[in-house]
């Protein structure tokens, strides 16, 4: 089936290999340059070749160095504007065609951020990144801009600040001066990159900033290498955080999974664990559109704690379950507020109209996840599912399918391997429960070792039962009740917390300040400490304010940008007081995201 969130003729002529000239402006914030495509044609005597586009101010076609016609049609509200180039007459399957699309991005851009120089840690320089993912690349370069389509890409990018971008380097070294030696912020300077792998159109990335990089110390017998990139203000912390578990992690997955393909892996401050792991499940076995995205995500955050089982203990495992499980909670409430069943489905038809990113949630990684989990449990344990697992990676690596793909070989497999048993053991699932079942909770529900949350869980408890001590100082709580708490059982305890009926907002205020979550620097820490405050209706009103002004920076100019963050409160404090929800929103909404903007424009009723 086609995926139904492009207009690209893929199926006819597609992009093997995307050439990227870019010069980055910081000053009017866009990028300008060119796009060459390296197509192969699919069928006998196709006369164009159509693109995906959003907002991008298309200036000429070129093949074989001269201009050919070209039109953009009418912009669609989720897809954007198609880019129909007309093709020489005659081309027959088989054949090679290049095309060049010069072009410019526009301030509509849904893809790209621009921080000014406030918004970084240093404050000296802006920042620009994009998010590409699901289906925004097409508003940073005319691309067929489908997960079913994987390309190879090269690229030379032009700036005056540092470039990185999803791809190797090549040149200037990362190792060698900052910025080529030159002056950064001034003097231009020609980044050269080039990605050997064929990747989805949304794993095209840029990042462009006043940033260091330091590598991690090497596996000897591994072809990879490995590092880490930040502003100077954050190089020394970011390098101590990251330098020892990621090679580890990347080592282990290896040895779970199959080989290492990229040759590197660079983080720019990140979600090590997870976005590691994407790097089989994801970029390497793709989904085919945005219907089937949790094979991505269930996929990724399950082997994520299967490594923490293979680097720590089960109990490690089974508690990364457990923090998940209220997100997912959460995410399944939303849905069901608002009458979006369909989203908490795994797998959602999705049609032309829709927009992708109104379906994303934790129902695909949290559901997904437990759904590998059961299937595993079903078939026998661990030790038996993951010879499956690296057969599974190795089958369909380099290629984008969907989940009747997957769940044909997963039968296939065991048919094979483990006989009439195994296919039994399959057939007792609810496929369809699992795949297309809505409402608040699992098909089944699943066991988790609790041996780490037991302590989380009693704290919880002994602040349950003192809701009913009316003096603050009458309650034995001290800060030494944290002493011996990773910031793991911490999220836990919190987290707990929100299954009982909400605190008083004396309790509430005492807990914030005897623990300090509410200056906390650890961002997922104080985030669940405003949903324990936004649940209740007194404390929700008593936090609404505090919690936004964390989101959006206030007095700091550091915006809480991530979706995961940003947008709940938003959710949270609207229910409670809406109008100072959207004012709020209306005076800061410029520093986030434009994918953000558009979201929480969406929760708070705002309209163009």
């Amino acid at each position: 089936m086609a995926d139904p969130n492009t207009q690209s003729n893929y199926l006819q002529i597609a992009t093997e290999h995307l050439a990227l000239e870019w010069t980055l402006n910081f000053d009017s914030q866009l990028i300008s340059g060119s796009a060459t495509h390296h197509l192969l044609v699919k069928k006998d005597d196709v006369n164009e070749v159509v693109f995906d586009t959003a907002d991008l101010e298309l200036i000429d076609a070129i093949i074989a160095g001269k201009s050919v016609k070209f039109e953009v049609k009418p912009k669609h509200h989720v897809m954007g504007s198609a880019l129909h180039v007309t093709l020489p007459s005659g081309l027959k399957l088989g054949q090679y065609i290049d095309v060049t699309i010069e072009y410019k991005t526009t301030k509509d851009c849904a893809a790209l951020q621009w921080l000014d120089k406030a918004q970084t840690q240093g404050k000296k320089f802006p920042f620009l990144f994009s998010q590409c993912q699901p289906i925004y690349a097409r508003a940073i370069a005319p691309v067929q801009d489908s997960p079913s389509v994987k390309i190879k890409y090269t690229a030379k990018v032009t700036s005056v600040l540092p470039v990185l971008l999803s791809a190797i380097r090549q040149s200037p070294p990362s190792e060698g001066p900052a910025h080529d030696g030159k002056v950064i912020g001034k003097d231009p300077v020609t980044y050269s990159y080039d990605q050997p792998i064929p990747i989805p159109s949304y794993l095209l990335a840029i990042a462009a900033g006043n940033v260091r990089y330091r590598g991690f110390p090497q596996f000897e017998d591994k072809k990879w290498a490995t590092g880490i990139w930040a502003e100077p203000e954050l190089i020394d912390k970011a390098y101590e955080e990251f330098y020892e578990d990621t090679p580890k992690f990347l080592a282990a997955e290896e040895k779970i999974v199959t080989s290492y393909r990229f040759s590197v892996y660079d983080l720019l401050v990140d979600v090590v664990v997870h976005e590691l792991t994407h790097s089989w499940f994801g970029n390497g076995v793709t989904h085919a559109n945005a219907s089937h995205f949790w094979l991505n995500e269930g996929w990724t955050t399950y082997i994520e704690r299967v490594l923490q089982q293979e680097l720590h203990t089960p109990a490690h495992r089974g508690f990364s379950f457990i923090i998940g499980s209220t997100a997912l909670k959460n995410a399944l409430q939303q849905f069901q507020d608002t009458g979006k069943t369909k989203y908490q489905r795994l797998v959602i038809d999705l049609s032309p109209e829709e927009d992708p990113d109104k379906a994303y949630s934790s129902v695909p990684y949290e559901k997904g996840a437990n759904f590998i989990l059961h299937i595993e449990r079903t078939l026998g344990g661990l030790d038996v599912f993951l010879p499956y697992v690296k057969d599974y990676v190795e089958t369909f690596i380099g290629k984008s399918i969907t989940t009747q793909q997957w769940k044909d070989h997963l039968y296939g497999y065991w048919t094979k391997h483990g006989g009439p048993d195994k296919v039994k053991a399959l057939d007792s699932i609810d496929w369809n429960a699992w795949f297309n079942g809505e409402g608040l909770k699992l098909p089944v529900e699943l066991d988790y070792d609790l041996t780490l949350a037991q302590e989380a869980y009693a704290l919880a408890a002994r602040w349950d039962a003192a809701r009913a001590t009316a003096e603050i100082t009458q309650l034995n709580f001290t800060p030494e009740d944290l002493k011996d708490f990773t910031a793991n059982q911490i999220i836990v305890f919190l987290e707990r917390l929100q299954s009982y009926q909400p605190l008083p907002l004396t309790h509430i205020r005492y807990l914030g300040s005897l623990y300090k979550f509410e200056n906390t620097a650890n961002a997922e820490i104080r985030f669940r400490f405003y949903e324990l405050a936004l649940n209740g209706t007194d404390t929700a009103n008593a936090f609404a304010q505090e919690a936004l002004d964390w989101i959006v920076g206030a007095g700091t100019g550091m915006v809480i940008g991530r979706m995961k963050f940003c947008r709940p409160v938003f959710q949270k404090v609207r229910k409670v007081d809406k109008p100072l929800a959207v004012k709020v929103w209306q005076e800061n909404k410029e520093g986030f995201h434009p994918v953000a903007r558009k979201l929480i424009d969406e929760d708070l009723g705002i309209t163009k």
